[in-house]
């Protein structure tokens, strides 16, 4: 048996044997063909219009698989094996000058004759609506079959910056560089590869006074130089480019942009305490402990995140509960269910009800896949069934999409672009909210459609509808909880255009590296940039040992004042020593008795700032200018100020500068115009490059507020 995809399972960043590279070649250029053949197959050939070319076995498939694994971790093998070469055959083609079928043949096969029309950038041959008076050089690929993308430049002055397109690892001013926007899941080290899940074709030209948003939810690339920005498009049916240029302030770029796009609304002051998480907490006994150790340590906690209560089957019910299936795949109640006495779970509406007497809020962890291997049982119902009444994300041909990622792999996929499957997928889960009183979901992954030609129920195809699964996923289970009378307090990672109105974010999955700590801030600040107001990360990363006391306590005081503070690990298989990043195990692990105390007294300050970051995001909803916020919104006409990317504003009084770099001992902070106290002392400070000492009780932070008595 010999396969070739033309567009292989369409990885965004990375070739499958069976691909052909480039998909679409510009005329003139040779391209790449690869097939994956069985065993049995000694000899391939690819009758190349009336040539015939041989195929030879292929080394390898041009995949970066250090790229994919992205360090180690329990997904790292996963990744690094989903583009495997094994059994592929490949051949380079002649420069392609003109219109041409191809097919491949072995021994005992003959496939399908395959079309190949070249491309080239021509001129006048779409429209770009909007950018009157700043596009320039606008031109269309085209090939036979239609034009397939636009490419135009915006010019640039030498003091711009280039601030925005999502969530941003690797800097804040992304002048000179160049990146695309497509939803993708990159297993840790974003800032390393460039990759996000939470792009937005957005972006802030400080300095030159506007910003722009390409209205699309297709692919998009930018690259910027010393003289101008471009920018390419994916075109659907018609080579029509929607262009929004923006003009005034940051705060006036960002205020036009989410009058557009939608803006976050107001959630209740709890999600700004301290949230714990651990997925390896898969029992109610482990969770009991944790949050007893919380309390008997004086250390407030606010929010427990869940993530391992279900089996990673269904996702909808309590791991050991026993029940009958529901052979058309409708949903449970919650008397429907017995929890047996030894089991995992044994009470866990008990269990929820004594967090809540605690004040301990209960967030549960989600993802928008239904695995599909399972011949017996409710998953195998509720599998049956999304395929049965049209529930499931389509491929080209009508057949249910299956997974081609490396987590959840072959899961089928909710076609959640409409109400209907939207109300079939989260009515399975609303006992969980009215009946077990859960406060929120984490709405983990979101990043697993791969495929231009995917249906969605909505009229899109894949090329315009996946990088808004996301977005369409955070508002099912937002919308899940106001039906319920509970505010929509959703924790996603993925994202894109219109995420903004969709509950809270964490920058995904990082190392507990100096490195990933600075990303992670720059992530932070770009979202914060696009108008996510709700922002947080695991503190000090989740993956990997056990950080050292001095990354988990300069992460800690960092997450003190950012909008979301949170700790979290990774599962390891439960391996000993385990990786639990409460602060107990990190002082047990690293033999440092300053941990608690120092984290306790930042988890008690952040008690204290919960009413500060209340009020703040209040005046950030109705103002738009970010409550985590760069400098640039307060201080555009200091150029010092870009000197300095880490710092930060958190609201409208306080200036944070978190400690990055191991072996401290003092640390600088440019303080801009105005009047300025060190928030520890109450002294006033000089504008200007300040230095203090930072022992690991202090993070510089600084207020133009001397009442914020907070932290005295």
């Amino acid at each position: 048996m010999i396969t070739h995809r033309p567009h292989g399972i369409e990885h965004p960043y990375a070739t499958s044997p069976d691909q052909r590279v480039p998909v679409l070649p510009l005329a003139g250029q040779p391209v790449r063909l690869g097939v994956v053949a069985s065993p049995d197959v000694t000899s391939i050939v690819c009758d190349w219009g009336t040539t015939t070319l041989d195929l030879s076995p292929a080394r390898d498939n041009g995949a970066d698989a250090a790229a994919l694994a992205g360090g180690e971790g329990h997904l790292s093998e996963a990744q690094a094996k989903s583009l495997g070469a094994d059994g592929g055959w490949s051949v380079t083609t002649p420069p392609v000058t003109e219109p041409i079928r191809y097919r491949f043949r072995s021994d005992s096969e003959t496939t399908e004759w395959f079309d190949l029309s070249p491309a080239s950038w021509v001129p006048d041959a779409g429209e770009v609506r909007g950018g009157e008076g700043r596009v320039r050089d606008v031109e269309w690929l085209v090939s036979a079959e239609g034009a397939h993308r636009a490419r135009f430049v915006l010019p640039l002055q030498p003091d711009d910056h280039l601030v925005g397109f999502g969530e941003r690892y690797d800097r804040l001013d992304q002048r000179g560089q160049e990146l695309d926007a497509v939803v993708f899941e990159q297993y840790k080290a974003q800032g390393k590869h460039g990759r996000t899940y939470l792009p937005m074709p957005f972006a802030h030209v400080v300095n030159g006074g506007w910003g722009f948003h390409v209205r699309t939810s297709r692919r998009t690339w930018f690259s910027s130089d010393q003289n101008a920005l471009t920018v390419e498009v994916a075109l659907g049916d018609e080579p029509i480019v929607d262009l929004g240029i923006y003009e005034g302030s940051p705060n006036e770029v960002l205020t036009a942009f989410l009058s557009e796009v939608g803006r976050a609304e107001e959630l209740p002051d709890w999600v700004f305490r301290l949230w714990a998480s651990g997925n390896e907490w898969n029992t109610q006994d482990l969770v009991m402990a944790r949050m007893d150790a919380h309390r008997d340590l004086d250390i407030p906690v606010g929010a427990v995140v869940i993530e391992a209560w279900s089996d990673e089957e269904g996702i909808t019910i309590w791991r050991d509960a026993e029940y009958a299936v529901t052979p058309d795949g409708s949903a449970h109640k919650a008397a429907d269910f017995s929890y047996p006495a030894d089991g995992a779970w044994p009470a866990p509406k008990a269990m929820i009800d004594e967090l809540h007497r605690r004040d301990i809020k209960v967030i549960l962890w989600q993802i928008p896949l239904q695995k599909s291997e399972f011949s017996t049982g409710q998953v195998a119902a509720d599998a049956e069934a999304m395929v049965r009444d049209g529930h499931a994300v389509l491929e080209a041909d009508g057949t249910a999409y299956h997974n081609r990622g490396w987590w959840f792999p072959k899961a089928l996929m909710p076609d959640l672009s409409v109400q209907r499957t939207r109300d079939w997928w989260t009515e399975k889960r609303r006992y969980l909210v009215e009946d077990f009183d859960v406060d929120g979901f984490k709405t983990d992954g979101g990043e697993h459609a791969w495929g231009h030609d995917l249906r969605y129920a909505d009229g899109r195809r894949g090329a315009d509808g996946n990088n808004l699964f996301p977005v369409h996923y955070a508002k099912a289970f937002g919308d899940l909880l106001r039906s319920a009378g509970k505010a929509p307090v959703t924790f996603s990672r993925a994202g894109f255009t219109g995420s903004q109105a969709h509950g809270v974010f964490w920058a995904g999955d990082e190392d507990s590296t100096w490195e990933a700590f600075r990303s992670s801030i720059t992530a932070g600040l770009t979202a914060a940039s696009c108008g996510i107001v709700y922002w947080g990360w695991d503190l000090a990363g989740f993956s990997g040992p056990v950080p050292d006391a001095e990354l988990y306590l300069r992460a800690t005081a960092a997450s003190t004042f950012l909008p979301i503070m949170q700790y979290h690990s990774e599962f390891n298989h439960h391996q000993r020593p385990l990786r639990d990043r409460t602060p107990w195990h990190v002082a047990e692990t690293t033999g440092d008795d300053r941990v608690i105390p120092v984290f306790r007294a930042y988890a008690t300050l952040r008690e204290q700032l919960v009413p500060y970051l209340t009020e703040q995001a209040k005046r950030t909803i109705s103002t738009d200018r970010p409550l985590l916020r760069p400098l640039f919104f307060d201080h555009l006409d200091d150029p010092e100020i870009w000197k300095h990317p880490y710092q930060y504003l958190l609201g409208d009084d306080l200036l944070v500068n978190p400690v990055l770099e191991p072996g401290a001992t003092t640390w600088t902070t440019y303080i801009p115009e105005g009047t300025w106290y060190d928030v520890w002392t109450g002294a006033q400070v000089p504008n200007g490059l300040v230095t203090r000492e930072v022992p690991l009780e202090v993070i510089p932070v600084y207020t133009r507020n001397p009442d914020l008595n907070v932290f005295h």
